[in-house]
C-alpha cells in the first residue's frame, strides 16, 4: 500500500495541464459537450451492453419496450452521476495524467463545484425514476452501485491499494443485479453469476490499459498494478483472472439454463480472451508489450459485448421471439 496522494496545487501542474485550466469563457455548447463528458459516456455504454442482454434472460424473451428504456435510462443517468463525482475528485491528478488532461474539470469548461451539483442532482433523479417506473429494489442497487464506487473505490481504495481496481470492480458489475430486478423484482443465482464474471473481468480488462500507461499512475503515486509490481506480475494476475472469466461464462450456462448457441460462444470467446492473455505472460516486456496489452484491452471490450450479445439472441431465438 502507498499513502494516499495529497490534493495538487496549481504550482504542481505541469504547463499544460495550466494552460488548459485558463480555458476562459467557454461557449455554451462547450459546456454541454463537457457535462456529457463528466458522465463518461463510453463507460456508460459498456455497462447498457451488460443491462439489456441480462434482462432479455430474466424475461426467458424480450421484455416490454417501456421497462427497457426505463431501465436503461434509470442506470445511464445512475453511472453518470457516480463518473461526475469520480471526474470531480480525481480532478487533481487528472491535470497530471497524460490520458486524462482534456477532460472538462481540468481544461475549465465546468467548474467543480457545478460538477458537483450536476453529479448529485442526476443521481437523485436516477434513484427517483427507476423507484417510481421500474421498482425500489433496482432503484435501490443502482444508488448503492453509485456510492461504492464514489466511496470505496474513488475516495479510499483508487489511491491506497494495488487491489482498487479488484474490489472497485462491484460497482461497474451492477447494471446486470439492476437489469434483472428490473424484470423480476427479485435476484437469483443467475445475475450473481453474471456479476461475478464482470467482477472478474474488470480487473484484466483495466490493467491491460494501465499495463500502457503505468507511468501515467505512477506519476501521481496511483497504486494500480502495473505501476507498482512486476510486468510478469501483472501479466500474470491477468492471465489467472481470464481463466475464472471464462468458467463463470460456462458456469452460467446451467445456472441460468443457456442453450448451445450461448454455451459455444462463451466456450469460443473465453478461450480467445484466455489465450490473449496466456500470450502476453509467456512474452518479455519489449517495445511492443503496450501494443499487445491494448489489444488485449480491446478484446475485452468486444468479448463482453460479443458474449451478452449472444446470450440474449440464445434466449430469444428460443422463445420464438427473434
Amino acid at each position: 500500500m502507498t499513502a494516499p496522494t495529497a490534493p495538487l496545487t496549481p504550482s504542481d501542474l505541469p504547463e499544460p495541464a495550466l494552460a488548459a485550466a485558463t480555458v476562459a469563457d467557454p461557449s455554451w455548447r462547450a459546456k454541454v459537450g463537457g457535462y456529457v463528458a463528466l458522465t463518461k459516456p463510453r463507460i456508460i455504454e459498456l455497462l447498457l451492453v451488460t443491462t439489456v442482454p441480462t434482462m432479455v434472460v430474466a424475461e426467458r424473451g424480450l421484455p416490454s419496450l417501456w421497462l427497457v428504456v426505463a431501465t436503461v435510462w434509470g442506470g445511464t443517468l445512475a453511472a453518470g452521476g457516480a463518473n461526475a463525482v469520480n471526474m470531480y475528485v480525481d480532478r487533481d491528478i487528472d491535470a497530471v495524467m497524460h490520458r486524462t488532461r482534456k477532460r472538462p474539470l481540468v481544461t475549465g469548461v465546468i467548474e467543480p463545484r457545478n460538477a458537483l451539483v450536476f453529479a448529485v442532482v442526476i443521481e437523485a433523479l436516477a434513484f427517483a425514476w427507476l423507484w417510481i417506473l421500474v421498482n425500489p429494489l433496482s432503484a435501490v442497487l443502482a444508488v448503492s452501485a453509485c456510492l461504492f464506487y464514489v466511496f470505496i473505490y474513488t475516495l479510499w481504495l483508487k489511491r491506497t491499494s494495488r487491489q482498487n481496481i479488484v474490489i472497485g470492480g462491484a460497482a461497474g458489475a451492477a447494471p446486470v443485479l439492476i437489469g434483472w430486478a428490473a424484470v423480476t423484482n427479485s435476484l437469483d443465482w443467475a445475475p450473481v453469476v453474471l456479476f461475478a464474471l464482470i467482477f472478474a473481468w474488470t480487473p484484466p480488462h483495466f490493467w491491460a490499459l494501465a499495463i500502457k500507461y503505468k507511468d501515467d499512475y505512477a506519476s501521481v503515486d496511483v497504486p494500480m498494478l502495473p505501476s507498482v509490481a512486476s510486468y510478469r506480475t501483472t501479466a500474470g494476475n491477468i492471465f489467472a483472472y481470464s481463466l475464472v472469466v471464462w468458467a463463470l461464462s460456462v458456469v452460467f450456462t446451467p445456472v441460468a439454463g443457456m442453450g448451445p448457441l450461448y454455451t459455444v460462444s462463451a466456450v469460443v470467446l473465453g478461450g480467445v480472451f484466455t489465450v490473449m492473455a496466456a500470450d502476453l505472460l509467456r512474452r518479455q516486456p519489449d517495445a511492443t508489450t503496450a501494443k499487445r496489452a491494448i489489444r488485449l484491452f480491446s478484446y475485452s471490450i468486444t468479448y463482453l459485448m460479443l458474449l451478452f450479445g449472444a446470450m440474449a439472441l440464445d434466449q430469444l431465438l428460443r422463445s420464438g421471439a427473434a
